[in-house]
Order: C-alpha cells, then sequence, then structure tokens
C-alpha cells in the first residue's frame, strides 16, 4: 500500500497560518479527509481543517499537547461515514522526521480513534515544515505506526507535489534537481496521469507525457479505429483500422514500445462507468482530450471529489460553408479543486450538458440537436485537423509542466485559460475567476455513494 494525501492550495494556507503563529512554539489541527478506498493506492483527500485552539495546547518548541477530548464532537459526526482523520502539526529548523514524542502521540491518538469509530480503517499523521515541506505517515486504528506517504499534494495555482523517498538524501536532491532536467524526469516518473479521450488531441497528449516519462498512464475512450481517423490519431495504422483496434489499445502499444517500464492502463469504457471514475481518481492529475459536455462536466466533478489538478482541451473549427475556414480557435483551461469549473466559466450551459445526458440515454431523441465533429458548419468526417491539435496538445502538457516547476514570469494564477485564435493570431489569458457554487462543496469528498452523487454510476 502507498497512500498519499491531497488538500486544496487555500487549504494549505490555513494551516500554515495556524501551525505558525510566529512564536516558535508547536501547534496543531486535525483534518477531516475523504477517502479513495483501494488496496494498491489508497488516498486520502482534505475535506474540512479543524484548527486545535492554541490556547487550550501546552506548546513548546519541541512538542504540543492538547485534550483530546477536542475531537468528540468530530468523531461522533464521523461514526459510519468512513472519513479519515489526520492530525497535523508543525516543525521548525530542519527536523524533518517524526520524534520520539510525535510516536507516543499518535500511537496513543490513533489507538483511541480507532476504538472510537471501529470501523478498523487506517488514517495518517502529517508534519508541515516552516519551509513549506509536507511528509507524513499511515497509523493503523490500534495505533501501530505506518508506512510513510507516497505523496502530500498540494493543489493551487501551481501543483506541490512533497513526494518522499526511501532515503533522505535522494528526497532533498530531488528538491534541488534541475526543472526540465533531472528534476523534471525523476519527479514524473512517480506520477500517475489520466487521459480521458484517446482521439485526435489526446493521442497526442498520450504521446508527450509517456516520453516525458510519466510512470503509470490510465487511458480512457470507448472507441474503435476507423479508416477517418488515420489523418490525426498518432500511432494508429490501416490494420488497426481493418482490426477495429481499440484507440485505448493503440495508445498502450505505443507506451510499451518505449520500454521505459511505464505502467498503462487502457480502460475502453465511458467515463460514466462506476470503475473507470475509481481508477481515475487514483492519478495524481487528469486531462480531458473530449469534445463532448457530458464527459467534461463529471472530469470536472470528479476532480473536485478527489482533489485533482484538471487540464482540460477544446477546440473549434468554423467553415464559412463555401470551402473556406470562418475561425480557427481552442483552449486549454487548467482547473483546481473549490476554484472556478468549465461549468461556471462559462464554456458550456446546463442546457447543453442535459443534452448530451439525452443523447446517451436516447440517441434518436438527441439526433436532432447533434452538433458536427471537428468542423462546424459543414459535414465533414475526415477533418485535416492534426496541425492544430499538435498546438492544443502541446500548450496543454505545457500547462501542466509550469504548474510543477512555476518558471513564468507572471503568476500562474494569472493563466487559469489560455485561448488561441489562428484566424486573428493571438494568445489570450484568463485569470481565475469566481468559485463554481455547484462544485465548492463537494471538494474533497472522495468515495461517496453513488460515485460522485451521480445516480447514473450507481
Amino acid at each position: 500500500m502507498s497512500t498519499s494525501l491531497r488538500m486544496t492550495e487555500r487549504q494549505y494556507r490555513e494551516l500554515h497560518a495556524h501551525l505558525f503563529p510566529g512564536d516558535g512554539l508547536e501547534a496543531v489541527a486535525l483534518l477531516l479527509c475523504g477517502r479513495r478506498e483501494d488496496a494498491e493506492r489508497p488516498t486520502l483527500t482534505v475535506r474540512r481543517i479543524v484548527p486545535i485552539p492554541h490556547g487550550q495546547c501546552d506548546r513548546k518548541w519541541e512538542s504540543v499537547t492538547w485534550p483530546t477530548d477536542l475531537v468528540t464532537d468530530l468523531l461522533t459526526e464521523n461514526i459510519g461515514k468512513k472519513q479519515a482523520i489526520v492530525k497535523i502539526h508543525g516543525h521548525g529548523g530542519d527536523y524533518r522526521r517524526f520524534s520520539p514524542t510525535d510516536d507516543r502521540s499518535d500511537q496513543l491518538l490513533f489507538e483511541a480513534i480507532g476504538n472510537f469509530l471501529e470501523d478498523n480503517l487506517p488514517h495518517a499523521s502529517v508534519v508541515l515544515m516552516d519551509d513549506g515541506e509536507l511528509f507524513g505517515r499511515t497509523v493503523n486504528p490500534d495505533g501501530q505506526l505506518g508506512t510513510p506517504l507516497r505523496a502530500v499534494s498540494v493543489i493551487g495555482d501551481s501543483i506541490h507535489l512533497n513526494m518522499r523517498c526511501a532515503q533522505q538524501d535522494e528526497a532533498f536532491a530531488h528538491r534541488h534537481a534541475q526543472a526540465f532536467g533531472r528534476g523534471t524526469t525523476s519527479l514524473l516518473r512517480n506520477l500517475s496521469a489520466a487521459v480521458v479521450g484517446c482521439s485526435g488531441t489526446g493521442s497526442i497528449v498520450i504521446e508527450q507525457l509517456a516520453r516525458l516519462g510519466f510512470g503509470r498512464l490510465v487511458l480512457v475512450d470507448p472507441d474503435v479505429v476507423e479508416d477517418k481517423n488515420l489523418n490525426r490519431i498518432l500511432n494508429t495504422t490501416a490494420e488497426d483500422a481493418r482490426n477495429a483496434t481499440p484507440k485505448v489499445e493503440v495508445a498502450a502499444r505505443f507506451i510499451r514500445s518505449l520500454e521505459l517500464g511505464q505502467i498503462v492502463v487502457p480502460l475502453q469504457n465511458h467515463l460514466t462507468n462506476r470503475s473507470v471514475v475509481h481508477q481515475v481518481a487514483a492519478c495524481d492529475m487528469v486531462f480531458g482530450c473530449m469534445d463532448g459536455v457530458e464527459g467534461r462536466h463529471l472530469l470536472n466533478r470528479l476532480a473536485t471529489f478527489y482533489n485533482l489538478p484538471y487540464f482540460d482541451v477544446g477546440i473549434r473549427l468554423d467553415a464559412d460553408g463555401n470551402g473556406g475556414i470562418d475561425k480557427i480557435a481552442g483552449a486549454v483551461h487548467y482547473l483546481q479543486p473549490g476554484s472556478s469549473s468549465l461549468l461556471s466559466r462559462g464554456v458550456y450551459s446546463m442546457a447543453r450538458l442535459q443534452a448530451e445526458e439525452l443523447k446517451r440515454t436516447d440517441p434518436e431523441a438527441y439526433r436532432i440537436q447533434v452538433e458536427a465533429g471537428y468542423v462546424r458548419g459543414v459535414d465533414e468526417d475526415r477533418p485535416a485537423v492534426i496541425s492544430v491539435n499538435m498546438l492544443f496538445a502541446s500548450l496543454t502538457v505545457n500547462e501542466m509542466l509550469a504548474r510543477l516547476h512555476a518558471y513564468r514570469i507572471q503568476p500562474n494564477g494569472d493563466y487559469s485559460q489560455i485561448s488561441v485564435d489562428l484566424t486573428d493570431p493571438h494568445l489570450y489569458f484568463e485569470a481565475e475567476s469566481e468559485d463554481c457554487e455547484l462544485l465548492r462543496r463537494h471538494v474533497g469528498r472522495g468515495d461517496v455513494e453513488p460515485p460522485l452523487e451521480r445516480p447514473a454510476l450507481s
């Protein structure tokens, strides 16, 4: 088991302010977390922060003690809900490990929590350093200290991935490794990404992620290769079209051919399948390369429930009806849990979402509402768009790298959306906008029934 913890940047800032009030003394807080339960890649997702008031603690520079009856209400609220409790406290200086005092405290606290909840599920303990580094470990419900957390992720304008290695000096080396060199490759080989939509744009995103060295790639697409796809889906062949090879299998075949030791999980299915949702939720980040609205809405929802960074790419070509093109444009969106969404940014409306749901449930009724594919205004099933797809797929992957390394002159918060219009060549940037009221309340909920609170997934 290799457990990860994910939180939003807002949650992190609230924690840092509470744990380091400026007096040099230790402080503590509890985190109420959702779960992604899985034997191989369990994940804890922060839902709510419960600060332990400074005035009710015995705070010293090297330790903090506090009355555990302060958490009784939290535990009572959590009975039967299978949510996780995470204790987090701060360390100053360079003491980047748990102390013997921490060990005793965790054993007593989590044994009491386990006895109270009686659900036999593990919890976790985390340390936040004053320089921002986070590390932690699981703790079993009997108080036995468990294994180090694989990662503690902070998802905000930038993506901070606190990866813990077997050797402390190796972890230190990774923090100081060169970006776009070992600093990138050593990080990415420990990460997993899901790509939903493996056609024109998705196949190019997959190619880049694989060659950058992502250690694990989950690929989602229900469709098979057809002859009309060969001019825009990378690595497809005429034989694939004749054999109706699943698009995900074409991409998986390519990744395996690189012989980089990567794990690839091809899922020939829709995102509306609960097993697919569970697999995608295990990843460290998600990429949406879909034309439609329903899948994008569901992926935005999934990223919110499981505290995931979400990169979305969309392309539009408008024909003039006389053999020419009025518009060639597209956009790359970066979505972080708890902030704005594709819906709140006006990428689509609820009416369009409902129409697409109708398409899935009653295709004939939807037929009269459907828009053309890549090229709007004409019936074109072999659009010559690979050059356009290449451009926007590259913008998407570079956006991911900018969020990991924060190399831009202006802050990442200024670039929540990057739009390009090739008919009047310009790059347009939009900053993060108002929070999505529809999704904000679902941050960090993790596994629920039905998944993502969508009846279709029950």
